[in-house]
């Protein structure tokens, strides 16, 4: 990451130095930054995001470039929508440059240069505040000429920033700009050996009844308390997950939210919006996992390309989705939902020896939630052997789901003898309607639909 922004830099100053002008964009700025920042800086979810984000600003201001040298616009957009397609699948750019999904050649001029504008301002108000104590003349200077965008101080729902206020450095603390109030880190788990980066707790995000999000506002009441005792259950019944736990994720922020579940960013890492309100200490224990899994994920592709021939194709189902899905969200649910398995095993062995504080009624549900994800993962991992079959997963990708493969079957021997139980309770009639739903599926897609 350090080596691509500044690879970024040099771009701006000399491929794109109209652009950077007129967007006001500061590549020396950045990569003053990108120098004062210390190399392990880079993997975390803020520097990330930015870099990420100025990435593709980069590539927009090169689809730009090529716009307004190209004689037959309609055909160029033609592609342009194929390749946002293909690139920004579930992404808000494809939304912003074609929202009615036609290729619009007209209009894609203003489109382009309007989220051009909007990641300019984004990716140059970020980088403020990343590094405290940097020398401040390079902002001073443009801002008294005028030549710097405004900062904008609108909720930032992605980053879970207040209105009004700026994070300033790495660790979560914030500032009210107009009147220089400083509201200091709030540690679950302060950095040290067990969690290097720490924990921190960021505001709470309130949703509308429509599931979209309507305001920021700080967490307030027994959210830090249910997500420290979370924590400690993990630690206890599952020390290999909770060590996972402790090297991925380092902020939460708590969603109000009815009927929205946890979510996170790939360009994102360590960052886990959860769900903390509608939903009890299990779906809690059990959302902190499955984000730090999306996390563990994204970095596993980082670093390996575990698939290829990824065109959007909507031919897998997805047994927690119940929908068509691609392959990767397929790897995806996969590797987290085997995660999951895992999870909910050791909170019944860890039960089974006497030590846990989950209820009963919680147990059972773990016990049958466990069942449940070991007959959709392996539902999957057949698409995914299908998918290996056609070429589409690289050799690492076939090693990783060959490894998911053994660790379900392991989590399957230890959690058959409560099958028995289970179907008698219930969770029993909801257990085989699940199974049938997927015998179902299996005869109407088959291995995948072609």
């Amino acid at each position: 990451m350090r080596g691509l922004l500044f690879d970024l830099c040099d771009e701006l100053t000399r491929r794109y130095r109209d652009q950077t002008r007129r967007f006001h964009l500061a590549p020396d700025y950045f990569r003053a930054v990108g120098q004062a920042l210390r190399l392990e800086h880079f993997s975390h979810w803020k520097v990330v995001g930015w870099i990420e984000e100025l990435n593709d600003l980069v590539y927009f201001l090169d689809v730009q470039q090529q716009l307004n040298k190209e004689q037959f616009r309609a055909s160029f957009a033609e592609s342009f929508l194929a390749a946002c397609e293909e690139q920004f699948y579930e992404h808000s750019y494809l939304d912003e440059l074609f929202p009615n999904r036609k290729p619009e050649p007209a209009r894609l001029p203003a489109r382009l240069s309007s989220l051009c504008t909007r990641l300019a301002r984004s990716v140059t108000q970020e980088s403020m505040f990343l590094v405290l104590g940097l020398p401040s003349s390079w902002f001073e200077q443009h801002k008294r000429r005028g030549k710097l965008t405004p900062f904008d101080l609108a909720p930032n729902f992605e980053r879970a920033e207040l209105s009004g206020w700026v994070a300033i450095g790495l660790e979560g603390a914030r500032v009210e700009l107009r009147q220089g109030r400083v509201v200091p880190t709030q540690w679950l788990k302060h950095p040290g050996p067990r969690w290097p980066c720490g924990l921190a707790l960021g505001p709470t995000i309130i949703y509308r009844k429509d599931k979209t999000p309507a305001r920021i506002v700080p967490t307030t009441g027994n959210v830090a308390e249910r997500i420290q005792r979370a924590r400690m259950v993990i630690e206890q019944a599952w020390p290999e997950g909770y060590c996972n736990l402790a090297r991925l994720t380092n902020r939460i922020v708590p969603l109000k939210a009815k009927g929205v579940v946890s979510f996170s960013y790939r360009h994102r890492p360590g960052l886990s919006f959860i769900n903390c309100f509608e939903r009890d200490d299990l779906d809690l224990i059990d959302d902190l996992i499955h984000e730090n899994s999306h996390h563990h994920l994204n970095l596993l592709l980082r670093q390996a390309a575990l698939y290829h021939k990824d065109q959007n194709q909507e031919i897998f189902y997805s047994p927690w989705r119940r929908s068509l899905r691609p392959l990767r969200g397929i790897l995806h649910a996969t590797f987290t939902f085997t995660m999951g398995a895992i999870l909910f095993e050791k909170l019944s062995t860890w039960a089974k020896s006497g030590n846990a504080t989950l209820t009963p009624q919680q147990l059972l549900r773990a016990r049958f939630r466990c069942l449940e994800e070991v007959e959709s993962v392996r539902y999957s991992l057949k698409d995914l052997a299908h998918a290996h079959t056609l070429g589409w997963l690289t050799p690492a990708g076939w090693g990783l789901v060959s490894s998911l493969k053994r660790e379900i079957e392991k989590v399957w021997k230890r959690i058959a003898p409560f099958e028995r139980a289970i179907l008698r309770t219930k969770h029993g009639a909801e257990l085989k309607r699940h199974r049938k739903e997927l015998a179902i599926a299996r005869e109407t897609y088959g291995p995948a639909r072609e």
